[in-house]
């Protein structure tokens, strides 16, 4: 199928405003920590991939594509790109796709993904009709993939460095070669890193166009606060230009782009309302942020009723588990001196089986450092009890977390070494 036969608004640009898309958020793990993203909060004013203002489980996302397309009959696509990745929640994002295709046969399905777990699938997404793929392909030279991402999670194992890289790499291009064989249309992202990946997205174009790639999007980093990148430029309209001029050569170029949210829905360029973030609200189930594998809670406070600390004034942290009867407190663990060379790796250690640290604040540096870790930060100036209960999934972790927290020069907690 060629781009100009499909009803969908980012492959064809002919039809981005007749035909409008949704995106299904059912996917909130991911598999990769990427030096530019961070997914620690939502506002309804972003717009950026990764956010998303709730998260639906397949059942419920059913219920509310059946809204949508009621409300808005000219959504000709259903998606699935996150706010994780897909495939590091293959059971929810198959089920999904399962109910979608057996009740509306005709509607175009697309998914994206970093293309890491993607192999054990294509069979699958190839028998449910799924229209195409998007892979994220940020580089093809090990040296410069491994500049991009902190770590990946593969196969159960948390991998870094240039092992990380060539298992990525390898798994994305077979999984492009994979899935052209299946007749699946293929486009590839590829993120515009300046001073890492800006003079290398025409060999990427290259090498993705020779496995039959149909299109490649090359797109702008956006300076994400609190990432590794933070402190980088965003790529200038006419470097985007002069890159897509020459990577057109080898494949062709989507320039219409609009880096949509995880649960984007309507046109592109289309802003999301308010009506929009509640309906999907009213179909998600509050979840649970703490996974199996990382049980605990770790909390700042002096009082111990209140998250009342910046994170750099912690001397010890409070440590809460999920039980029947509630959340509960199960230990006190001394933090790490703060003297201390490599104090932020050292806590991280400490905490390594905790999900989140929820504290008042923190600085850029250890928030870089417990994302290696896989651990959330989460700035909660509430009642300990009002924290964990809702991150536990009882109640909307949103609106409790202090969006604009964090510690800079105007640090309340006087930059108690929280950086």
């Amino acid at each position: 199928m060629q781009a100009h036969e499909i009803k969908h608004p980012c492959l064809n640009p002919a039809v981005k405003h007749i035909y409008g898309r949704v995106h299904l958020p059912v996917a909130p793990k991911c598999n990769v920590q990427c030096n530019f993203c961070s997914r620690n909060f939502d506002c309804v004013n972003e717009s950026r991939p990764g956010v998303t203002s709730a998260v639906l489980k397949p059942e419920d996302a059913l219920l509310y594509l059946d809204n949508i397309l009621e409300k808005r009959p000219n959504i000709t696509v259903a998606g699935i790109a996150g706010p994780g990745d897909p495939f590091a929640n293959p059971e929810e994002t198959l089920a999904t796709l399962r109910l979608i295709r057996n009740k509306y046969p005709d509607l175009f399905l697309c998914i994206s993904t970093n293309g890491l777990n993607i192999l054990p699938y294509i069979e699958e997404l190839s028998q449910l009709k799924v229209g195409s793929v998007t892979v994220t392909v940020n580089g093809i030279d090990p040296n410069i993939i491994s500049k991009i991402y902190s770590w990946i999670n593969y196969q159960g194992k948390i991998i870094k460095g240039i092992e990380a890289a060539k298992i990525i790499h390898a798994n994305q291009f077979e999984a492009i070669a994979q899935l052209k064989a299946k007749g699946i249309f293929v486009k590839v992202n590829t993120v515009v890193i300046p001073t890492i990946n800006e003079d290398h997205i025409v060999e990427i174009a290259k090498a993705v166009s020779k496995l039959g790639a149909n299109l490649l999007n090359a797109i702008a980093l956006i300076p994400t606060a609190n990432t590794t990148f933070e402190n980088l430029l965003e790529p200038t309209k006419e470097k985007i230009g002069s890159i897509r001029k020459e990577a057109e050569k080898y494949l062709s170029q989507m320039t219409h782009c609009q880096r949509c949210r995880a649960d984007a829905v309507g046109l592109l360029g289309e802003k999301s309302c308010k009506g929009d973030f509640e309906l999907l609200e009213s179909f998600s189930q509050k979840e649970s942020k703490v996974s199996n594998d990382k049980p605990y809670l770790a909390i700042a406070s002096l009082s111990g009723f209140k998250v009342d600390l910046h994170l750099g004034e912690a001397s010890q942290f409070l440590i809460y588990k999920s039980t029947p009867q509630g959340p509960q407190l199960s230990e006190i663990r001394n933090a790490p001196d703060p003297n201390l060379a490599g104090r932020w790796q050292k806590t991280a250690e400490l905490l390594a089986d905790c999900s989140a640290v929820i504290s008042v604040g923190a600085g850029g540096t250890p928030q870089r450092v417990f994302n290696t870790y896989g651990i959330t930060s989460l700035f909660m100036p509430v009642n300990i009890e009002q924290a964990v209960t809702a991150v536990f999934g009882k109640g909307n972790v949103d609106k409790l977390v202090d969006k604009k927290a964090g510690c800079g020069p105007d640090c309340s907690g006087g930059q108690q070494g929280c950086n």
